[in-house]
């Protein structure tokens, strides 16, 4: 995605988070909200990727923030590289899509400990967009009520990704 596109899709996030009905946020934290934080945007980290598809496996459980048990299917493994390091991640695949969670060394830092997600979208030719400036926390680190699954290992790589959303900073993270 461009950079203008990612920008008006965070304002957008941040005018539903402040005023929709379907908010992860509560109402104290809607009057508290100041916005989401953002790395600013990085073409770097918005890759076309070809995938190795990953056959014949078997449900994969994923725990919750919650302490329950998800299924997902493992359906492909991609290698990119940041600042020259090789990381490979698996996406899955979900009855409503495709799904990438992720880990990155800043977490706990920078960016939110359980991880962060991103809806990668194939392509007709099989390769998938993956562009890491759309990576999103997950409702979880906005507000208790929410049940998340966490990263698997697979997933949690020792590169920093510096792309899409921050962990949630200000006074109404608060109040959750």
């Amino acid at each position: 995605m461009s950079e203008g596109l990612i920008l008006q899709q965070r304002l957008a996030k941040d005018e539903f988070f402040e005023y929709d009905d379907h908010s992860p946020l509560n109402d104290a934290q809607k009057t508290e909200f100041t916005g989401l934080s953002y790395y600013p945007y990085n073409p770097a980290l918005a890759l076309v990727v070809d995938v190795t598809p990953i056959e014949n496996t078997p449900t994969t459980q994923i725990m919750t923030t919650k302490d329950t048990i998800r299924n997902y299917q493992r359906y492909a493994t991609f290698t990119f590289a940041v600042d020259g390091q090789p990381v490979t991640l698996t996406i899955y695949q979900t009855p409503h899509g495709f799904f990438l969670p992720f880990v990155d060394a800043n977490a706990g830092k920078e960016t939110y400990p359980a991880g962060r997600y991103i809806d990668p979208v194939r392509l007709p030719d099989g390769r998938f967009v993956v562009d890491f400036n759309t990576a999103y926390n997950p409702y979880c680190a906005y507000n208790d009520r929410y049940e998340c699954p966490l990263t698997p290992a697979e997933n949690r790589i020792s590169v920093p990704i510096l792309a899409g959303e921050k962990i949630p900073t200000g006074d109404w993270i608060e109040l959750k």
